[in-house]
């Protein structure tokens, strides 16, 4: 089979080459899926890029969906020609989707409903979870004020809408004209666009001088100063993002103000959680109460493209490549 990999960290079109590869053999409990589409997020581009490298060789991609071609000793032999999603393909692992197939625990691959096209369905394992965590992550948000850090990206874009589902109001941030419609679009019913005007000023007018009782935070370190101008006091910041880990934080001023910061990172969410949100989003994916935003395709030749698209941050949607 053919598949993009990489065995030094560093450039996209200098790393990533196309390969051919033996088809991997389903272990008892893992299926084999002929990958239809592969999703790349902000996570891969990261680690392609950051060294040392955990395996020898890293085919990347922890998101996709395609069909269950076979299964191993454990499995019900009925999964085979089911179409599925995939998640963690690549987390902790040196096979992710961008292959032809890959092989991998048969939990991780989800029945992902007919009316979902698979391109969509490689856009659910990374945007798609970390949207709904970090919506319902405090909790039940009807009646709330909820800020979407990044209200167009590929996260904010499934935030913007299961909050809206959920009953909340929406407030997105975004850095352009065009973001601030497809965060409408989503379900924001308003924008604030962080490149000419103040958020906190926009905040409090818009929320009559409360503030908003969660933000839902893409970039800790680029935002963690606007909280307490921001939320109300005792509000909540659900962080699932940062540019930079190590940045010092005004936690005398988030002290005062009262403000709770929650983390979580998508790979490790627990199993109740992720049955949870598998379950919601199927009901979702079925009663097509979801869209979906692939921006741009790409073909398996082409993925150190698909890598640059992602890394050069003006693609407004996911990235996607199609063996």
């Amino acid at each position: 089979m053919r598949v993009a990999c990489y065995s030094v960290p560093g450039p996209a079109s200098d790393v990533i080459r196309i390969a051919e590869r033996p088809k991997p053999v389903p272990s008892q409990d893992e299926v084999l899926v002929r990958v239809h589409a592969s999703g790349v997020n902000p996570s891969d581009v990261k680690s392609r890029k950051s060294g040392p490298l955990a395996f020898a060789e890293i085919i990347p991609h922890s998101d996709g969906a395609g069909v269950i071609e076979a299964v191993g000793s454990d499995v019900d032999s009925h999964r085979i020609g089911e179409r599925v999603w995939l998640w963690n393909a690549a987390w902790k692992r040196a096979h992710g989707t961008a292959a032809e197939y890959v092989a991998l625990p048969s939990r991780q691959a989800v029945r992902l409903p007919d009316n979902t096209p698979f391109e969509a369905g490689a856009c659910l394992g990374i945007p798609a979870l970390t949207a709904y965590r970090a919506v319902l992550f405090g909790g039940d948000v009807r009646g709330l004020n909820l800020l979407v850090a990044g209200g167009a990206g590929a996260v904010g874009h499934y935030a913007c809408q299961m909050a809206a589902h959920a009953g909340a109001a929406v407030i997105a941030t975004v850095s352009s004209d065009e973001k601030a419609t497809q965060a409408i679009s989503a379900g924001a019913s308003e924008v604030i666009n962080y490149k000419n005007e103040s958020v906190g000023d926009r905040i409090r007018q818009i929320t009559r001088e409360v503030g908003v009782d969660r933000v839902l935070e893409v970039d800790l370190a680029a935002n963690a100063r606007l909280y307490t101008s921001c939320l109300r006091r005792d509000g909540q910041a659900i962080v699932y993002g940062s540019a930079d880990w190590n940045t010092k934080l005004p936690l005398r001023d988030w002290l005062i103000h009262g403000v709770t910061t929650s983390f979580f990172i998508v790979y490790e969410l627990s199993q109740s959680v992720r049955e949870r949100a598998v379950a919601d989003l199927t009901g979702w994916l079925e009663q097509d109460r979801l869209v979906h935003r692939v921006a741009a395709r790409y073909s398996l030749d082409e993925t150190a493209l698909a890598h640059e698209a992602v890394e050069s941050g003006q693609v407004i949607g996911n990235v996607v490549v199609v063996p």
